[in-house]
């Protein structure tokens, strides 16, 4: 066991005690604060490449984690392949009131309706200005404002602001903790939205990846318009998922399911990844997919990356096994590689596909 997995271990059942957000707020102070060593090499059979990038290993930060671009270098050294800070909105804004985090320990989930606290975009893209010169893959979430009046101009300021600083944007059309916000995957209002993220981006960061964060609650109608718009855009790549509305029957919490916002967690990895497999036989082949939802072990970023994900991101999985967990994965899916004879794990990307259907 590493020292980082020990630590992680130790100071579990003291984050898992405290009110959910001061757990969080304490996790990215203790990252701001502790010597933390850079992470030795990757193994060279977990490098990808996706939107013109390499990545040294496929796991990476959900966004959600650093929601002010405070410890993207730190969250690096934990082992990751890349980080993705956010969400950003182009005002500051405080959220939804508290509390507005809870954990549902016995199903390793969390629900959260933050409802995107942000420092805004100017205090962001200053501090990824001044880190963008040491290296490491560092995406952005984006999103609207609460109050805003003309969302579509939103997302355009913030590709302005930050493409200049970022490995890549993510454009978040699905979050649930904004009023209205997930009408913009509606084809007609996703188009513009996209048409004014490539406008923005080709006048600031000509190039730099735009990929579009989806829902898992999403008809197949509905996703068939989202990568069809995707695709008819040019654009780079898709996360599938962020948190889900519903609560399945199967949570053994139903108190605390009871309260609103996004579902995150084990409970969401079937559905997500259904979802995912879904988006990937739709997208056939004209670009990576960022698998998200439920990842707590090497079997499920497997499972995930077999459905057909390039890549994938974890947050809620953090909560319940510590920072230590980043590495327990990257050593799994090395020793599943090497018992399957397989060269890559990029080899592995679809490979499962087909046992993935929503139903």
């Amino acid at each position: 066991m590493s020292l980082l997995s020990l630590a992680s271990r130790l100071a579990r059942p003291i984050l898992l005690a405290t009110d959910p957000e001061t757990g969080h707020n304490l996790a990215v102070a203790a990252l701001k604060t502790l010597p933390l060593p850079a992470c030795g090499a990757d193994d060279p059979r977990l490098a990808v490449s996706a939107f013109g990038l390499g990545f040294p290993n496929p796991i990476g930060l959900a966004a959600g984690f650093d929601k002010h671009a405070e410890v993207p270098d730190a969250s690096l050294r934990l082992g990751f392949g890349f980080v993705e800070v956010g969400g950003v909105t182009p005002k500051p804004q405080p959220g939804n009131p508290k509390p507005r985090v809870f954990r549902l320990v016995s199903d390793e989930a969390v629900i959260n309706r933050y409802g995107l606290n942000s420092d805004g975009v100017e205090a962001v893209a200053r501090r990824l200005a001044e880190r963008s010169r040491r290296g490491g893959i560092v995406g952005v979430n984006i999103g609207p404002n609460k109050d805003s009046t003309d969302r579509v101009a939103d997302y355009g300021l913030l590709v302005e602001k930050l493409a200049p600083h970022v490995s890549y944007l993510s454009v978040n059309v699905s979050s649930p903790n904004t009023p209205g916000l997930r009408d913009l995957q509606q084809a007609s209002f996703l188009d513009e939205v996209l048409a004014r993220c490539v406008e923005a981006r080709d006048a600031a960061a000509p190039g730099k990846p735009i990929l579009v964060k989806i829902a898992p609650d999403l008809s197949l109608e509905g996703l068939d318009d989202m990568v069809a718009v995707s695709r008819r855009r040019g654009i780079d790549g898709m996360i599938v998922s962020n948190t889900t509305i519903e609560r399945p029957a199967s949570l053994k919490d139903q108190a605390t399911a009871k309260e609103t916002g996004g579902l995150s967690g084990r409970p969401l990895f079937a559905r997500s990844t259904a979802m995912l497999a879904e988006t990937w036989r739709r997208v056939e082949g004209q670009f990576p997919l960022i698998g998200v939802g439920g990842i707590a072990s090497a079997e499920d970023a497997y499972a995930k990356i077999a459905a057909g994900a390039t890549l994938v991101q974890l947050y809620s999985g953090l909560v319940f096994r510590g920072f230590g967990l980043v590495g327990e994965i990257k050593q799994g899916l090395v020793h599943r590689l090497m018992r399957e004879r397989v060269a890559s794990v990029a080899d592995l990307v679809g490979t499962a596909n087909a046992e993935w259907r929503l139903t």
